[in-house]
């Protein structure tokens, strides 16, 4: 009744796109052609239909389904591909008509996952959510599952291979879940010590091929991987980024979002997205050329809420106005005058300056600003002060005193007296000065 799958599937493929009407289930076409791309498979055929509600049990209807099996044939292939989620039901009656095997659209981001992931961490996200997938597929789904194992001392039939292999996956899970406990309390532990530093984290975040990687290149130096393809980078990496009038703080560059991301990958990469979740500014980076750039938003956003992240602060930031014929870098404010989004573009490093601008105001606490003279007996004090970054310049007077003009974070400026076991008051009341322009 039911056919043997084959091991792996060939690169080329026939594509399946239901054009639902405006709702949950609708899919953006050209945004599949670049998943399926970026999986490593060659589309050969893009069989399309409109339908108001999927079909129970097929999802396309039966006389699509025959359509299907024809580019199958015609084209000798052995995958097919949907742009929409599947029960594991259609998912077997589909197979079973069309003698081909079926991916749908959770299983073919998961693929894209499985071969960008490179860390550690990374490869057992990605193996979680994939085995999670696969738990609700055993079902029937190959005939050596009705099989039965035995052996010459065995009592009865023996164990099925189908339970065999649900143990099996059962074991492997706990394993994975047990590994990735130990990466998110390392995870966990660095995290509370920036915390302890009072060193900001700033979190990278966006639609997947908006720029952030590129972005996040370009301000920090560092080589994360970028490419014009989606989900280019999986695996969060964490640099540290100068701002003025703020100090050092910590730029995350995370994973990409996109449309229905699927629920296990959210589930999966919740340590990984805990960097957005806990940070203490969000940048929202927007493909401002894409004609898909409101979608793009509001999925972003309806993730940032899964993983409790949507009443952080918020800064967007609108990549790629160089493909703009009119957009020029500028940054967008509120009703109070605080930066809401900044216009720029991180390929050809234009507007760099008003993000570094937005970042300082949006984090920058109380600005201590003022002239201090300090005797000789305070060179630990100035010592601390200059460690800092908050000295501007420092002149002498004739009794060999120092005039430091100090302009730096209030709390910074706190510490650094804490260090030196100089009393605030002896500064913060009576000795600073207004600052002189």
């Amino acid at each position: 009744m039911f056919f043997e799958r084959p091991d792996s599937g060939g690169e080329e493929a026939v594509l399946v796109h239901v054009d639902f009407p405006e709702g949950a289930n609708r899919e953006d076409i050209n945004e599949f052609r670049e998943l399926v791309i970026s999986a490593g498979a060659d589309p050969v055929e893009l069989v399309t239909t409109k339908r108001d509600v999927p079909h129970v049990k097929t999802f396309v209807g039966k006389g699509k389904v025959e359509e299907i099996a024809e580019m199958v044939r015609l084209h000798d292939v052995s995958l097919v591909i949907f742009n929409h989620a599947l029960s594991p039901s259609q998912e077997r009656n589909i197979e079973r008509e069309i003698k081909c095997r079926v991916l749908d659209r959770t299983g073919l981001i998961l693929d894209i996952f499985a071969q960008r992931a490179r860390t550690h961490e990374g490869k057992l996200q990605v193996e979680l959510a994939q085995l999670q997938h696969q738990s609700t597929r055993l079902v029937r789904g190959w005939t050596h599952l009705e099989r039965q194992k035995g052996g010459i001392g065995m009592r009865g039939p023996g164990e099925t291979q189908l339970e065999t292999d649900r143990r099996l996956l059962r074991e492997r899970v706990k394993s994975i879940h047990a590994r990735l406990d130990k990466v998110r309390s390392q995870r966990d532990q660095s995290r509370r010590a920036r915390q302890r530093s009072d060193v900001p984290t700033v979190a990278i975040v966006g639609y997947t091929n908006a720029g952030k990687s590129t972005l996040f290149n370009a301000l920090t130096q560092a080589e994360v991987y970028a490419a014009d393809q989606l989900f280019a980078t999986l695996d969060p990496t964490l640099r540290r980024l100068d701002i003025d009038d703020v100090g050092e703080i910590v730029l995350a560059d995370t994973v990409g979002f996109i449309r229905h991301l699927p629920h296990k990958l959210v589930e999966a990469f919740r340590a990984t997205l805990q960097e957005a979740a806990e940070a203490q500014l969000l940048m929202h980076v927007i493909d401002c050329a894409s004609p898909e750039r409101e979608g793009n938003i509001e999925q972003v956003e309806t993730v940032l809420s899964e993983i409790q992240a949507d009443e952080l602060p918020e800064l967007r930031v609108y990549n790629k106005i160089d493909l703009l014929e009119t957009a020029t870098p500028r940054i967008d404010r509120n009703e109070d005058g605080t930066p809401v989004a900044v216009w720029l573009s991180a390929q050809e490093r234009l507007g760099f300056d008003l993000l570094r601008q937005a970042i300082s105001e949006l984090l920058g606490e109380e600005l201590f600003e003022g002239n201090l003279t300090l005797p000789p007996a305070d060179a630990r004090l100035r010592a601390i002060l200059y460690e800092s970054g908050g000295v501007q310049s420092e002149e002498y007077t004739d009794n060999g005193e120092s005039l430091l003009h100090i302009r730096m974070q209030l709390q910074d400026f706190k510490r650094a007296l804490s260090k030196a076991n100089v009393p605030e008051s002896r500064f913060l009341v009576t000795q600073a000065e207004p600052w002189e322009q």
